[in-house]
């Protein structure tokens, strides 16, 4: 059976990022309030699909949209050439400006706020598009935001994927809306102690704006490759915090562990 047959699949196209038309499809899968996952680099694989059930069984409808690579497989080596070579979306070595593709995803998270008559929807961004759910966290149709492994960008950690206008309406966005999180495993050679100290930086002084969460561990993709779906490890705690964040922050205390 194709693990994706259980989606419904739709396209989405806007002109929101640089005036041209741009389109990808999109795949939605359960009920409740609206939670966009955004790929990573190694792509909509078996892992980031177990990890939309866990988020569709504790009571949330998960939208991913598809942005490069095959479905229900992992392609890391085929995806970073595809990245490479979309270059009006992905600035992957941007310094102090985010990537051209954030508008087109503000824009899904609008119309799925107007399409399913919810106040907001929450973000997960990991890795490659871990630096986007924190741009997100400016749009009013986001209200939480969880950043995973935040890598861009390439080569320059102490460096954000952000300029310092974004930075300064994310962090009044943050003042509003609350706290949004970050995650990454402490021996993470990709997303360095040095990242989150530069995200910490710009936007916790006398107020936490982003809860920087650091576990245990050398692996990289917290919530998807490096999950270990077993209790009292930090991965499923952290993914346990997630969703009750995600019910706290969507107004839906019936969101459940699992």
């Amino acid at each position: 059976m194709n693990p994706m047959d259980e989606y419904e699949k739709t396209e989405f196209s806007t002109t929101e990022m640089d005036g041209r038309p741009l389109a990808h499809d999109v795949y939605t899968r359960g009920d409740g309030p609206v939670v966009l996952v955004i790929q990573e680099l190694p792509g909509i694989g078996p892992e980031t699909l177990r990890l939309a059930d866990k988020l569709v069984n504790a009571g949330f409808r998960v939208v991913m949209p598809h942005l490069f690579g095959p479905l229900g497989r992992v392609a890391i080596g085929g995806n970073i050439a595809r990245v490479f070579c979309m270059r009006r979306e992905f600035a992957l070595f941007a310094k102090n400006r985010t990537s051209p593709v954030v508008n087109w995803l503000r824009a899904l998270a609008r119309d799925l706020r107007a399409r399913h008559n919810v106040e907001g929807v929450g973000v997960i961004g990991m890795c490659l598009t871990g630096n986007f759910a924190i741009s997100m966290m400016a749009d009013d149709a986001v209200l939480a935001g969880v950043a995973s492994q935040p890598s861009l960008p390439l080569g320059a950690s102490r460096a954000l994927h952000m300029s310092d206008t974004d930075i300064a309406e994310i962090r009044d966005a943050l003042d509003e809306k609350g706290a949004m999180m970050a995650l990454r495993f402490s021996g993470d050679r990709i997303c360095t102690a040095a990242k989150f100290e530069a995200i910490g930086a710009a936007f916790n002084d006398d107020t936490e704006r982003v809860r920087l969460v650091t576990l245990p561990g050398n692996g990289h993709s917290v919530l998807t490759l490096d999950f270990v779906d077993s209790e009292g490890e930090p991965s499923a705690q952290a993914l346990q915090d997630v969703i009750a964040y995600f019910g706290e922050r969507l107004n839906t205390p019936e969101a459940v562990p699992t």
